[in-house]
């Protein structure tokens, strides 16, 4: 018998996050945790409104799936139990975890995955008025690989302020959904002049059409577009590479299934977060060796992060700490 524990917990965001869609000042997440024989599994999620899930919904329907997940699940009776993808994610990473604990195995060696190395991540910028994202560039000038949050008017602005005020930084940005078939090119022209070395879903998902066939000064990555395998067949020739999330995908298990089926597609990968602490970092932290990006900076927006948590020195990320996760 399994012992299932559910939390919800607000985790502060240092200062306001905003995004073309809207502004956040904390990251609300889910806690999964899975106890069997004196050990217990933990995983994290984070329900996003974006795909139509809540908090309260992603609760009530662990809450519902109580009495069949303490009898005992596998990994792979998941998608049949829970429907919101999030829910999905906590639960599969709790239980890598929960085996991780009891076989006294790391879950790396347990998927036949390579051993997490420190590795670079991106560290994000808000998107602000230009003079704001300038002046937030110079403070993170040191960094190697910025992440641009645009989407609005004015974003051939905030790109050349960013660039005049980070001129040694590798630059990455993502337009969340923000930009049209009419200012499409023109934005891809300012990226490449500004450096841009990867532009994250500049259209809106099922309106994103315009990209079939056409020559791309920047590499275009899919995000709001790319879920799991089943949406590989409609990115193939629309994209560069794909943002794998495992919010999105529904945890550890089917990312790993999907960077393979990207890859066998010749499609690059990034692997990327919500607003999440390390606890969520921990299990996408394992597909790092296959991705040509990696955006795991979550911890680094928020006001604090958990305890024991990975270590980051300036952008570089250390692997996990087992008591933390895997």
């Amino acid at each position: 018998m399994l012992h299932l524990d559910i939390a919800e917990e607000r985790w502060p965001i240092a200062g306001a996050f905003t995004i073309s869609r809207g502004s956040k000042t904390e990251a609300h997440v889910v806690r999964v945790m899975l106890g069997q024989d004196g050990h217990q599994g933990q995983g994290e999620c984070v329900p996003y409104p974006r795909y139509a899930e809540t908090v309260p919904e992603v609760m009530a329907a662990l809450t519902a799936a109580r009495n069949i997940l303490e009898a005992g699940v596998s990994r792979a009776e998941i998608p049949a139990i829970i429907e919101p993808m999030a829910a999905r994610n906590a639960l599969d990473c709790a239980l890598w975890d929960l085996e991780a604990k009891r076989t006294g195995r790391p879950v790396w060696e347990l998927a036949g995955l390579p051993e997490p190395r420190p590795a670079i991540t991106a560290y994000t910028l808000s998107l602000d008025t230009p003079d704001a994202m300038g002046a937030a560039a110079a403070r993170s000038a040191h960094r190697p690989l910025l992440k641009l949050k645009l989407g609005r008017e004015g974003d051939g602005e905030r790109l050349a302020s960013v660039r005049r005020n980070a001129p040694g930084c590798r630059l990455i940005v993502d337009a969340n959904e923000g930009w049209t078939p009419e200012n499409l090119g023109p934005m891809l022209d300012h990226c490449a002049r500004a450096g841009v070395e990867l532009v994250e879903q500049p259209l809106p998902a099922g309106q994103d059409d315009a990209l079939r066939g056409m020559t791309r000064p920047v590499p275009v990555c899919a995000d709001e577009s790319a879920h799991g395998e089943a949406s590989l067949d409609d990115l193939t020739g629309k994209y560069d590479a794909i943002n794998i999330k495992l919010d999105k995908t529904g945890g550890l298990t089917p990312a790993i299934a999907l960077a393979r089926a990207a890859q066998d597609r010749q499609l690059k990968i990034m692997v990327g977060c919500m607003l999440a602490t390390s606890l969520a970092m921990a299990p996408a932290m394992l597909l790092a060796a296959w991705a040509d990006v990696i955006d795991l900076d979550g911890p680094l927006l928020l006001s604090r992060d958990r305890q024991p948590g990975i270590r980051y020195e300036g952008s570089l990320m250390h692997p996990a700490p087992r008591s933390l996760w895997g």
